[in-house]
C-alpha cells in the first residue's frame, strides 16, 4: 500500500515546466546574441572551449535533483503489513425513494434534495457503523454496498437524481426485499433499514416485505417526506421553463404523503415512523434510536506501519547534484587533445 504523507508538496512539480521554458528561452537568446557577431561556425572556432551540450546536461541533472527533492518532501510511504482492527458498530441501509413525486416542493427545496442533505449529515455522525445505500422508484438498485468508507457514500449521494432509476413508480416492497438481501447474512451485527419516501406505494407488497425483514432480525424505520395535503410535481422543459406534471385528463397531479402506509411498514418492522418537514427530517432522531442498538464488533483490515522512503530520494538528489558539479560548462583541454581514432602513420 502506498501513500504520500505530505501530498501538498507535489504542487511543487508545477515549477518544473516553468524552469524548462525559462531555460529554453535563455538558450535561444544566447544563440541569437552570438549570431550578431557573425557566423556560428566561425565563432565556435574562436571559442573552442565553449560547449553547447554541457549546459543542457547540467540543467537536466538539476531538474532531476529538484524533482527528487520535491518527491522527498511529499514523504512517500509504503504500508508494510495488513492489520485487522476490531471496532464496534451496527449495519445500516438507507433506502431512498427517487421517484418523480420526490421532486414535490412541499419541503424546501424539494423532498429528494432535503433527504439527500439529511443523509449526508447523518453520515458525518457515523463512526464505526457500516452503511449502505439503495435507491428505488419502479425498481430498486444498490447504489452503495455496506461499507465504512463514508466519503464514498457522500460522493455517490451527490449524483443521485430521479433519472437514476429508469422505471418510475414507488416499489417500497422491492426496496425492502433488496435491502434484506444486501445485509451480511453471516454477520451477527444488529441491522437497521431506514426507508425515506413519500409513501406512494404502487405495488402493495411493502407490509409483507417488512414482516419478512423483521423475521430476519432487521428493524425497519420509515421517514415520510412531504405533506398530507400534497403538492404538484414540477417538471423542467427543454427551454428551462418549469411546468407541473399532469394526468391524462390534463389535471395537475398532486403528490400527497401517504403516512398510513409508512406507519404500517414501521410498525410491522418494529421500527419508528417520523414525518419530515422544513424544520427537521427525522434522521437525527432515528440515529439516536440506532445508537441504542447493541453495538458489536466489526472486523476491518487496514494497512499499518507505514515506512518512510524519502531517504532514497534525498540520496538520489545528492547524486544528481554531484553529477552536475562534475560536469563543467566548458570543454576540458585534455579530453579535447585525446583522439582514440587517430590513425598512426
Amino acid at each position: 500500500m502506498f501513500r504520500f504523507g505530505n501530498s501538498e508538496f507535489l504542487y511543487g512539480l508545477l515549477i518544473i515546466p516553468v524552469l524548462v521554458i525559462i531555460f529554453v528561452i535563455g538558450m535561444y537568446w544566447r544563440k541569437r546574441a552570438l549570431k550578431r557577431f557573425g557566423e556560428l561556425g566561425v565563432i565556435s572556432q574562436l571559442m573552442p572551449f565553449v560547449s553547447g551540450v554541457r549546459p543542457v546536461i547540467k540543467f537536466i541533472f538539476l531538474i532531476l535533483a529538484l524533482t527528487s527533492v520535491i518527491f522527498a518532501l511529499a514523504d512517500p510511504q509504503f504500508g508494510s503489513r495488513l492489520e485487522k482492527v476490531k471496532r464496534e458498530g451496527v449495519e445500516i441501509i438507507i433506502a431512498l425513494d427517487v421517484s418523480n413525486s420526490m421532486l414535490a416542493e412541499d419541503i424546501e427545496p424539494n423532498r429528494l434534495e432535503r433527504a439527500k442533505r439529511a443523509i449526508s449529515k447523518m453520515v458525518d455522525r457515523l463512526n464505526n457503523d457500516k452503511i449502505g445505500l439503495i435507491v428505488f422508484a419502479g425498481d430498486a438498485y444498490v447504489q452503495v454496498p455496506l461499507t465504512t468508507d463514508y466519503s464514498a457514500v457522500k460522493m455517490y449521494m451527490s449524483s443521485i437524481n430521479t433519472d437514476i432509476v429508469p422505471r418510475q413508480g414507488t416499489a417500497i416492497g422491492s426496496a425492502i426485499d433488496l435491502a434484506v438481501r444486501s445485509f451480511d447474512e453471516k454477520s451477527d451485527l444488529d441491522k437497521a433499514l431506514i426507508t425515506i419516501s413519500d409513501g406512494e406505494d404502487h405495488e402493495g407488497n411493502a407490509i409483507e416485505a417488512a414482516q419478512e425483514a423483521k423475521d430476519k432480525g432487521i428493524t425497519i424505520h420509515t421517514i415520510g417526506m412531504g405533506d398530507p395535503s400534497g403538492a404538484p410535481i414540477p417538471i423542467k422543459e427543454e427551454n428551462g421553463t418549469k411546468v407541473y406534471q399532469k394526468n391524462q385528463q390534463g389535471d395537475v397531479v398532486v403528490s400527497k404523503l401517504n403516512e398510513k402506509t409508512l406507519k404500517r411498514i414501521a410498525a410491522q418492522g418494529n421500527g419508528t415512523y417520523i414525518r419530515a418537514n422544513n424544520a427537521r427530517t427525522g434522521l437525527n432522531e432515528l440515529f439516536e434510536e440506532i445508537s441504542k442498538m447493541n453495538q458489536k464488533e466489526i472486523e476491518s483490515k487496514v494497512y499499518s506501519d507505514y515506512q518512510h522512503r524519502f531517504q532514497y530520494l534525498i540520496a538520489l538528489a545528492l547524486i544528481f547534484l554531484f553529477a552536475d558539479l562534475m560536469v563543467l560548462e566548458r570543454k576540458n583541454k585534455r579530453f579535447m587533445k585525446l583522439n582514440l581514432f587517430k590513425i598512426r602513420k
